[in-house]
């Protein structure tokens, strides 16, 4: 590959990262260092109608948390910024006056009601060389008058002249070559004097020029505007430079859910995220929840979003950032939508609990304990306990409570576990427990094991009935890792005491 790879993510500060802003994001960065390029983050708040407050800072802690690293931005700096279109408009205008200048766009003065008049008097109207002269425009109107117009402050457009009935050739990456004919494209507005701001369709032009990107990875939504970006380079004699097209399919929502492209209600309906992070919109206070808090880990969430639309080209499934890195091509992309299969996500949310360190966990899920009011325990006390349910666990949520016993002595019994685990003998041979668990002073796991099925095996009791109301007393229900497992980390008055009060608390049946 010619020249140093250069990507950009480039979002629009207008409300929370949808996951398939996320997945973009994600390919972007994969590509560029796949080819030992850069990634540039690029705030497009072109639209000043629609800024949402907190979006950008949004924008930048869910890129970090998942490890998508940035070389370039607003936070990063760079030698191309800028980086806020916002804060372009200087150079944004030197290239409106070219277009102007070259006959490659004109002004119109078309207001809103009039715009809407047109579309009502004219079946599937566009602002195209079919209709453009019957406009008021500067094509239609004579140069001082538009002046004229200009400067009493009257406002206006700067739309883009698109000659028509020609082929326009756009070469995807994982589409191949599409071709549109130029009188299907209307005359795009570039450029609106109301915020002295251009329009998307420019500003992502100039910028991607002038910041030298050499390849557009962006999802299949945006492929209607490719040929009108072709024509835009073409227009300002940048043909040479136009950097290649990538169009992502859609992320399409889950199976059941009906067809289309995944949206937030999806989640809503089924449970699950479509934001990377938890989000309080601004304005009308409604909360939306994200992965993180959710309790997914975001190398899970990686791993996940990289295989919808894509392939390793093997069986490969659980794959780490920089064996993504290592394996990513546009080759293995899929042109048809993939659909948002978010048990699959559990899956390998599951997967990598499963394969995290122990200790990590017992960092990870602080803010869950904290939701429990689980306090006064080391570290170490809570890592081994998540590492004996972290096998049953999907979420970093599900550990807390699978491990709930080991923070918190039950206060209720599972009544099925009563009534199948608990006889009129069953006290006695609680207390009897007691006392042999008092005579051990080693409670490894192997060593207290041995002492107490030797116990049982001596009194003739019943292996399962003693144990499962042996871990009904200890645990609160039969469940749970390896009993002695769970003795051996608790302290063995913990154990003993909780003995005790099952004793005293659970009703013995009649005979």
């Amino acid at each position: 590959m010619e020249g140093k790879v250069r990507v950009r993510f480039a979002p629009s500060p207008t409300g929370p990262l949808h996951i398939g802003g996320v997945r973009t994001a994600l390919y972007n960065y994969l590509f560029a260092r796949r080819h030992g390029g850069d990634m540039i983050l690029r705030i497009e708040d072109t639209d000043s109608t629609r800024f949402v407050p907190g979006a950008e800072e949004y924008i930048n802690e869910s890129l970090a948390w998942l490890g998508i690293g940035i070389d370039e931005g607003v936070r990063e700096g760079g030698e191309y910024g800028p980086y806020k279109q916002s804060e372009r408009r200087d150079i944004y205008r030197r290239y409106v006056r070219q277009l102007l200048d070259d006959g490659k766009a004109y002004i119109a003065f078309d207001t809103p009601e009039e715009l809407d008049a047109a579309r009502k008097e004219t079946p599937n109207f566009q602002y195209d060389a079919s209709t453009r002269g019957n406009m008021r425009n500067s094509l239609t109107m004579e140069a001082d008058e538009v002046k004229k117009r200009i400067d009493s402050g009257e406002r206006y457009v700067v739309r883009f002249l698109i000659e028509p009935d020609r082929e326009v050739k756009v070469n995807d990456l994982i589409r191949g070559e599409v071709s549109v004919n130029s009188s299907t494209l209307d005359d795009k507005v570039l450029y609106k004097s109301a915020d002295d701001l251009p329009t998307y369709h420019l500003a992502n032009i100039v910028d991607d020029h002038l910041m030298k990107v050499t390849h557009v990875i962006r999802g299949e939504e945006w492929l209607p505007s490719a040929p009108l970006h072709v024509l835009l380079y073409q227009a300002l004699g940048w043909e040479d430079t136009m950097p290649r097209f990538a169009h992502l399919p859609l992320l399409l929502k889950p199976a059941g859910a009906g067809n289309g492209k995944l949206s937030k209600r999806d989640g809503d309906k089924l449970g699950f995220p479509v934001f990377p992070l938890d989000w309080t919109d601004p304005k009308s206070g409604e909360k939306s929840s994200g992965f993180r808090e959710k309790g997914y880990l975001p190398e899970a969430l990686v791993n996940f979003l990289a295989l919808l639309g894509w392939n390793p080209g093997d069986d490969s499934e659980i794959m780490d950032m920089q064996q993504l890195i290592d394996k990513f091509s546009f080759e293995h992309c899929a042109k048809a939508g993939a659909k948002f299969d978010f048990k699959k996500g559990e899956w390998f949310n599951h997967e990598y609990i499963m394969h995290s360190d122990d200790a990590t966990l017992a960092i990870l899920a602080r803010p869950w304990l904290e939701e429990a009011g689980i306090s006064g325990f080391s570290p170490e006390y809570i890592a081994k306990a998540f590492g004996m349910v972290k096998g049953r666990a999907n979420l970093l949520g599900d550990l807390i409570t699978q491990a709930d016993f080991f923070f918190k002595a039950p206060t209720e019994y599972a009544e099925k576990d009563v009534r199948k685990r608990w006889s009129a003998q069953t006290p006695e041979i609680m207390n009897e427990l007691i006392d042999v668990l008092e005579g051990i002073d080693d409670m490894t796991s192997a060593n207290a094991e041995k002492i107490v099925l030797d116990w049982i095996a001596s009194k003739g009791y019943h292996l399962g009935n003693v144990m499962n109301a042996f871990r009904l007393c200890v645990v609160g229900a039969c469940r749970g890792p390896h009993m002695f497992d769970i003795t051996e980390l608790m302290p063995k008055q913990e154990v003993i005491a909780r003995i005790r009060r099952a004793v005293e608390t659970i009703p013995v049946p009649a005979s």
